[in-house]
Formats: C-alpha cells, structure tokens, sequence
C-alpha cells in the first residue's frame, strides 16, 4: 500500500480516581434562591427574556465536579484476628500523600446482616453495565450486606489440565463453602469477552454454568513464540513478542471491561481471575496495566489473581511446548535462569493487579481453596471510608493513602493508593496512545471535534486505484498556543481503511503541527490534511480520528466507499475533481493523478465557492475506444460542463474534444476545466458533466451540487490562506 500526505490551509468557508466513584451534580436554582434573586431578575426581565429566547428555551444549569474517594478498610484484632466492630468515623484518620482529609461518607457492611433476595439474578442499576440488563435487578440497598464476587476465567492463557482444576475448584466453592450472602458472577475470555451468567445465589445456575467451560473453549490468544536462541526449532523460532503484547492488552481491557461495568453498584465487589500468567513485554503493556488498577479502583474492585498452572517443577530443559537445547545452556544454569525468568515475568502482573487493588495474588499451589476463603474472609465485614480529596490537581499521579485508628490492638488491611484523575494535559505518551487506539476502535463517534471527510478514486492499472482522502477541521475548534512569535498547535490524525470483511488493509497516522501568524485568520477557515492510499475494486469501510492537543478533544468521521468495478462500465471515468487552488507539487515523484503539470489539486470538500474565485474540474477517460485511421489509431472523446439552476441552463464551457490519451501509461484521458465564477450569480448551482465517447457509443452524465457565495461578503471574512505545510510522503 502506498501512502501520500500534504496539509492544506485552503480559503474555505468554516462549519460550525483508591477514586470509587466520580459524580458529576448538576445544582439547579431553588426557591430560596430564587428568591433572593427575585428583585434582579424583574429588573433584568426584558434581557432575560432576550437571553432565553437565544438559548432556545434551555434554563441555566452549573455543573460542578466531585471526586469521591472511597476505600474498604478490615480492621481485626491483633491477638485473635477477628474483625472489630463497633467503631465510628470518630475512630478513624485518612491521610493522602501525608496530608489529613476530612471523611465525608461511612458506613460498615456486614454479610450477618445480609437479606435474602427473591430474585435469581441480581444487576446494578446504576450507569451502562456489561453484567445484567440496566433496570432489571436489585437496587443498592437490597444489595447490601452482601458479597459480590466474580469468577473470570481467562481461556485464553489456560491449557486444558489448567482449565479442569480451576473448573474443579470453582465447583467445589459452589457446593462447599458458598454462602447465602453470596451472589456470584461468572464471566469468561476467549475469542470475546461474555458474561455467562449474572449475579446470583441459586447454586443450580452457576454449576451449570461453569460446567460449560472444557478444554475446547481456550487457546484464542495463546502465547507465541520469542525467538529464544536456546532453542533448536529446525534453526529457528519466530519473534512473536509483539503479538505477544497485543494478546495481554487484550486480556487487560477484558478486565478493565468488567471492572467498569461494575461501577454502578457501590458495594466492593471481589474479582477472581482465573489465569494462565500474564506476560507484559517491557513497558509496551504498562499503560494498559495502569489503566485496569485504575478502573478497578474506582469501580471498588478488589482482583485476586489465581496461577492456574499450580506449583510447577522448572526444568532447564523445559517443557512439551518447547524445542531441544542446543549449546551449553543446559549445563551452565542460563536455560535455567530463563525460564524462572519467564515463570517470575508470568506471575509479575498477576501479583501487581492484586497489590495494586486490595486483594491478593495466589501462586505456586495446586488447590485454589484458600483464594475463595480468602475473598470470604475479607468481605465478610469491612468499613467503608469516603473523602474528597484536597488535591484538585489533575495530575494522574498514585497517591498513598495511610489510615489510622485511635487504638493499638488492632491491624488494618486496605489498599495503599490510588491514581488521581488526569487531565489531558498531565497524560503521559502511553495514556495519550491507548486513548487514540480505543477511540478508533469504538463504535460510537467522537463529536467534540467536528470532521469533514471526502473521498475520490482515480485508476492506475486494472485492478489498483489511487485514492485521495481529503479531511477539513473547523479552524474555529483548534486552540492556538502563543509560541515565540507565531501561534502554534498539533493535531493528531490516525486512520484506518477495513475491507467489507471488516479486516483492517490499510491504515494511516500522522501528528500535524501548525504555526501561523496570527491565529485569529485561520479560525475563521478550515484545516485541509490530504491523504491516500492505493485499493483495488470492492467496497470499503472508512474511519478517521482527529484529536487537537490542547485540551485532548476528538472528533471522528466514518463511511462506506466504494471503488468500482470500471471493467462492467460502458464508459470508464474517475471521480470528478472540484478545486478552487492549486499549489506548487514540489519535486517529489508521486503517481498522483492530483498533480498535473507541476500542480497539485486541493479538493474542495464542501464544494462551496467564492464569486471571486476560480473553479477548477478535474476527470479522466479510461480506455477510450480507438478507430484505426490512415497510420494511426485516433479517439474521440467529447465532454463539456454545465451549470443549471433548477432545469434552467445558465451557463455551460465550450465543447472540449480529445483525440488521443494524454496520460501516459495509463491509457486514460485527462481533462481540466478552468471556470470564471465572477459571472455567476450566488446561489445553488447543479453541474452536468456531459462525457460522450463518440467512437465506442457510449456516455455519461454526472451531476453535482456546488454553492456559489457573494464575494463581497465573503471575501472579508475568508481571506487568503496564511500557510502551508506539507509533512511528506510516507510508504505503507
């Protein structure tokens, strides 16, 4: 594939955080209030009235936001280890970062005082949840007192004996030691993360349930290889790190799914993951790492991680999976020293989700009995300690909570921090990265930025098109920061092109820096990025994303293309080009049917144009008929432009003939129009394009909408564009 980019400033007309839980409380007015402010606003009744009627009847509303702390601290007997009950949040010191905080919400839970629920299946009601339907279950204080616990089995890194025991143990929890305070989820990750059954007590579902997981389920992101030297696979071992680090972000997201999904219901909640290891690869999965701590946190998800493989007997020859030892690895303790490295990288992750949020990691035993007492244990009674911090600054840092308590005979157990909420500002380059790619990959849009998309296609053999993709961003929408004598901003534009199987084929990335003179020019027009890239016939799926980097805004653009099959068309012709400027193409080579004689065509997105410019049309003919005369093949293509105002034909361009292609290589005829708009009227136009190719029979007569405006209430709020920057070409 092949990829070409320019960025345009055309004269164009503008468009127009442990933190448990974030609230955002909309204060309205009320009656004393609005009492108070009776007198000013009879005084002011007329410009009130003015005032609503601008805003279209909407009332005022003040938003403010608030980051609610919460933590669940155990506080237990040293000497017996039972839990202390009875306490107050007298009882209680929060410190953040060394610096006291006044507690603001408290409450003790207790699964003695737990109520038995009617329903089967429990869901919170609050927020868009994964697990259950919004609506349909028990409100918070129905789930009160209770446990929530999820079991999460991760398929994709457990082989099938590691599967069986974890399916075993789970079984044995249900019949055993499940206790009518429990409501249990089960979720599962295989090729796709599903809930398999909701929050419920009924012992009969959830065996049924997790008797549906066997060995033929797992395996759908199994770890590859990583090209271990040591190794003697006919000579050599594909270095699969990097799909390697692609199948723990996954897996990382999956829980992070969940833990949001969570969110809505104010209990802690307990996560028992169910895994195989999980491998980061250096720093490439440590955003992903920190945002599942972070979203668990403020969901009051506690994870507790259970290696499935058990306790392993590490052999410097290793297992079944890998190949024979060549060298002297064997003999001097490195294969040996690189697979406890491997096992350790494995567990790593494991036992930092669990630090990270409270629970506790579970490795190198075969009976997994202890981690179910374990989450029993924690959440049979705990107090609930909230605050709002007195650091507003929006930094993204970890934060270390210390609690104390007025007496000495006891020990508490609850998380040692959290990550403060951040601002686009203060994200860091791995944060900013993720944020682009799940953006890209979501289905809903971003509208905090409006785009503009247009594509067109132009053949260059039989089967390859070339296609410019064109995207205009409002300049009004771009913040400019004062930067020595210019006014300077970025722009982040990411893209991708899937094939109607929805596989990606191509994809397109790029960080746009503007500096100009004077911001207040170019917010008064659009910023053109110019791409391409190189498909064959078919239909296509088109996303781009755009984010300016001030303040972290996205918009995005989507839709379905199509490339035509010119083969099955009586008459061959590109998509029609409408420009009104034309730049220098620079010295570089490009096989851009946009650049003709040392120019390149900016397309004209909104194909809105002024009195006083020039419109510019572009097209071409592709394998015109020829008819042999005298010592040489000739053809004749004829084609004119006309411009209708309803069905009333106001102007239309002299009658152009072609004798021959003049585009070499290509076997293709290229026409260019130059039009005058100082004769036209403003107003809407409609433009036929009359192609008739006299020789073969056949024609075409497409149409498109244009706007003409007046110049002379145009041209002063669109002055000429102030600069110019062309990032270069890149190939794919």
């Amino acid at each position: 594939m092949k990829r070409e980019d320019q960025l345009r400033t055309p004269c164009l007309p503008t468009g127009t955080d442990a933190v448990a839980a974030r609230t955002v409380v909309a204060l309205t007015v009320v009656a004393i209030f609005a009492s108070l402010l009776l007198p000013w606003l009879r005084a002011d009744a007329q410009e009130t009235s003015d005032s609503r009627a601008q805003n279209n009847g909407q009332s005022f509303t003040l938003k403010v936001e608030s980051d609610l702390v919460l933590t669940n601290v155990v506080v237990r007997d040293k000497k017996t280890g039972e839990v202390v009950r009875g306490l107050t949040e007298n009882d209680f010191t929060v410190l953040e970062s060394g610096r006291q905080q006044r507690i603001a919400t408290f409450d003790f839970q207790s699964v003695d005082q737990a109520v038995a629920l009617q329903e089967a299946t429990v869901s919170g009601t609050s927020g868009p949840i994964v697990l259950g339907k919004p609506g349909t279950g028990a409100n918070d204080e129905q789930l009160r007192n209770h446990r929530l616990i999820v079991l999460f089995f991760d398929l994709t890194s457990m082989q099938v004996e590691d599967l069986d025991r974890s399916v075993a143990a789970a079984r044995d929890y249900i019949n055993k030691q499940m206790q009518p305070a429990d409501l249990v989820a089960l979720v599962s990750l295989s090729t796709s993360l599903s809930l398999d059954q909701d929050f419920t007590s009924n012992k009969k579902l959830l065996l049924s349930g997790v008797g549906r997981y066997n060995g033929s389920e797992g395996q759908g992101f199994a770890q590859g290889g990583t090209g271990n030297a040591s190794e003697d696979a006919s000579g050599y071992t594909a270095d699969e790190s990097e799909y390697n680090s692609i199948n723990t972000d996954r897996e990382l997201f999956a829980i992070a799914a969940v833990a949001k999904s969570l969110a809505g219901i104010n209990q802690k909640k307990s996560l028992l993951y169910f895994s195989g290891g999980l491998t980061r690869s250096g720093i490439e999965n440590q955003a992903s790492l920190r945002a599942v701590v972070n979203a668990s946190v403020r969901a009051n998800v506690s994870i507790y991680s259970v290696d499935t493989r058990g306790l392993e007997a590490i052999s410097p020859l290793g297992d079944a999976t890998k190949g024979s030892l060549r060298g002297t690895g064997a003999f001097n303790g490195s294969a040996m020293q690189t697979n406890l490295d491997a096992n350790f990288s494995s567990q790593e992750t494991l036992s930092t989700l669990s630090a990270d949020t409270g629970g506790k990691a579970f490795l190198d035993a075969n009976d997994f009995a202890p981690a179910f007492q374990r989450i029993q244990q924690d959440t049979s009674a705990y107090y609930v300690l909230g605050f709002r911090s007195t650091n507003l600054v929006r930094d993204g840092r970890f934060r270390k909570l210390t609690i104390r308590v007025n007496r000495k005979d006891v020990k508490l157990e609850y998380r040692p921090g959290y990550y403060a909420p951040a601002d686009f500002r203060h994200s860091n380059k791995e944060d900013r990265e993720r944020e682009l790619t799940e953006q890209l990959q979501s289905d809903l849009p971003a509208t905090d930025v409006s785009v503009y998309l247009q594509a067109l296609y132009f053949r260059l053999d039989e089967n390859r098109f070339y296609v410019p993709v064109s995207i205009i961003v409002p300049g009004s929408q771009i913040p400019f920061v004062k930067g020595g004598d210019r006014d300077k901003a970025t722009l982040d534009i990411i893209g991708e092109i899937k094939d109607a199987q929805g596989h990606q084929i191509s994809d397109a990335r790029e960080t746009v820096k503007l500096a100009i003179d004077e911001s207040q020019q170019i917010a008064r027009k659009n910023i053109q990025y110019s791409t391409a890239f190189t498909l064959p016939a078919g239909k296509f799926h088109l996303k781009f994303l755009v984010r300016e980097n001030e303040t972290g805004r996205m918009g995005s653009f989507e839709a379905d293309i199509t490339v035509p099959d010119l083969k099955k068309m009586p008459l061959k012709m590109s998509s029609i080009v409408l420009s009104s400027q034309r730049v220098p193409a620079g010295k570089q080579k490009s096989e851009s049917p946009l650049v003709r004689d040392g120019l390149q065509w900016v397309p004209n997105v909104s194909h809105v144009f002024r009195g006083d410019q020039h419109l510019y049309f572009l097209y071409e003919v592709y394998d015109p008929t020829a008819v042999k005369a005298a010592t040489k093949s000739t053809v004749k293509v004829l084609t004119s432009i006309e411009f209708l105002q309803g069905s009333t034909k106001v102007f239309e361009t002299p009658l152009v003939e072609a004798n021959a292609t003049n585009v070499a290589g290509r076997d293709a005829v290229a026409f260019q129009f130059d039009v005058p708009l100082t004769d036209l009227k403003a107003g809407l136009y409609t433009c036929q394009i009359n192609v008739i190719d006299d020789a073969g029979g056949s024609f075409s007569f497409p149409r498109l909408a244009l706007l003409v405006r007046d110049s002379s209430s145009a041209a002063a709020a669109l002055p000429a564009p102030s600069s110019h920057v062309s990032p270069g070409t890149e190939k794919r």
